[in-house]
């Protein structure tokens, strides 16, 4: 059902040159283009050529999921294929019809699809292909996306229910004038993730300077202050942490229970998992809570403000460090260790923490707990991995303070880009009718 006001179909939000244009049109996609699924030619590796004159094959994974083009593909097949798959070409959209399905694409090129994608071809003249792309994304195409894909599993779309997809409309200059709106939005958050690309880019370098390189004890680049300050040294991490950090509970599960989805509360002792790790610290907003008291009940060891936390299950080389909380500690989940540092060691939490996201130590994390769902890395085996550092406390600041600060700028930068996308999703709400009928 379409949003009318009035009794007219339109939108929240109008441009002011189009605010007396009148009601909107309603059509289904299947009126307004030819809607086409690929094909596969099999066995596929029969077909795939290098040569000159090969048809462009495309695969999903040519396609970067944040974008709004299809520009190239790595492979391609012999023309011989074409009877067995379809052509697409450039203008025409195209759409994953299984996994992230309803997502569309316009094509920049002339390619060949598998049976994997649904084409959108043959466009009505009366529609701008920016804007079908922009209604496709929009809420209420998502909504009738997600509300109508087939299968208990593995959800998916065919061309049926795609041809049925409601089309809002109005004429085309307004139609142009959304769409050239919308595109300048999306040219923003592009050229903004390009800015904070280029930061994480410094940073990865930056460190690969400021942290000798695996088998040596000396960083390429040293502040000059510290230039006659020694090599450094290397430890296992058991000798840093104070005692009984790595030993394991007794069920080696980090407690013996773990809290219940009806034990969450909205204000408690976070409850710290794997994917409440953000930029280096914890996203206490996206934290699930649980009481004090069931805390107490359930762990009898906890992270502390100044704690660097490592994941080491599933998502192995997550690093966070607690800088400052409000809370009397932090209940961790068994994907979590924490790491409180020994006032013998010579060793800050600041420095340890940015140790940890080093290329060479999440390099050897990686090898030592394996790789895909299943790794693992157990505290026993964590104390033995060995760390290389500036035993001068003062050096250990100056290389956290330089490396925090870029940090601050990219978690300023992301969260810069996450305001626009958000403005975006609003605006498209506004820009286009609401699947509800709200009466005027």
């Amino acid at each position: 059902m379409q949003q009318k006001i009035d009794g007219l179909l339109v939108p929240k939000l109008r441009f002011p040159e189009f605010l007396d244009a009148g009601e909107w049109e309603e059509d289904k996609l299947g009126d307004l283009s030819q809607i086409l699924r690929g094909g596969s030619p099999r066995p596929i590796e029969n077909f795939l050529t290098t040569d000159i004159d090969g048809l462009n094959w495309l695969k999903i994974g040519d396609v970067d999921k944040n974008s709004k083009y299809v520009t190239h593909t790595q492979e391609k097949v012999r023309p011989d294929a074409l009877s067995k798959t379809r052509e697409v070409n450039p203008g025409d959209l195209i759409l994953s019809n299984s996994m992230s399905f309803g997502r569309p694409y316009i094509l920049k090129i002339k390619s060949c699809i598998h049976d994997g994608w649904i084409a959108v071809t043959e466009i009505d003249r009366q529609i701008d292909r920016d804007y079908l792309y922009y209604l496709m994304t929009s809420p209420t195409s998502q909504i009738y996306f997600l509300n109508n894909a087939a299968g208990s599993g593995v959800q998916n779309l065919n061309a049926d229910i795609i041809k049925l997809l409601p089309i809002s409309f109005p004429k085309y200059p307004e139609q142009q004038k959304i769409a050239d709106c919308l595109t300048s939005l999306d040219d923003r958050i592009t050229l903004e993730a390009q800015k904070l690309d280029t930061l994480k880019a410094h940073k990865k370098g930056l460190m690969q300077q400021l942290f000798p390189a695996e088998g040596e004890t000396l960083p390429k680049l040293r502040f000059p202050e510290f230039q006659d300050s020694g090599e450094w040294s290397e430890y296992s991490i058991a000798k840093l942490v104070k005692e009984n950090i790595l030993v394991a509970p007794k069920d080696g599960n980090h407690g013996s229970l773990h809290p219940k989805s009806s034990d969450y509360v909205k204000t408690g002792i976070p409850f710290v998992m794997a994917n409440d790790f953000k930029n280096g610290a914890i996203d206490f907003y996206k934290c699930t809570h649980i009481t004090k008291k069931l805390a107490d009940s359930l762990q009898k060891g906890f992270a502390e403000e100044g704690d660097v936390l490592l994941t080491h299950k599933g998502t192995v080389g997550e690093v966070a460090l607690i800088k400052k909380m409000d809370f009397p500690y932090l209940m961790l989940t068994p994907q979590v260790t924490y790491y409180r540092i020994n006032n013998k060691s010579k060793l800050s939490n600041e420095f340890l923490a940015v140790l940890f996201t080093s290329e060479p130590f999440q390099r050897l994390l990686k090898v030592t707990a394996g790789g895909g769902t299943r790794a693992y890395i157990g505290i026993t085996e964590q104390g033995k991995l060995k760390i290389t550092f500036s035993t001068n406390i003062l050096e250990q600041k100056k290389i956290a303070d330089c490396l925090s600060s870029l940090d601050e700028l990219i978690a300023a930068q992301a969260q810069a880009i996450d305001t626009l996308k958000t403005h975006k999703k609003g605006l498209m709400q506004q820009l286009f009718p609401s699947v509800e009928e709200v009466k005027g």
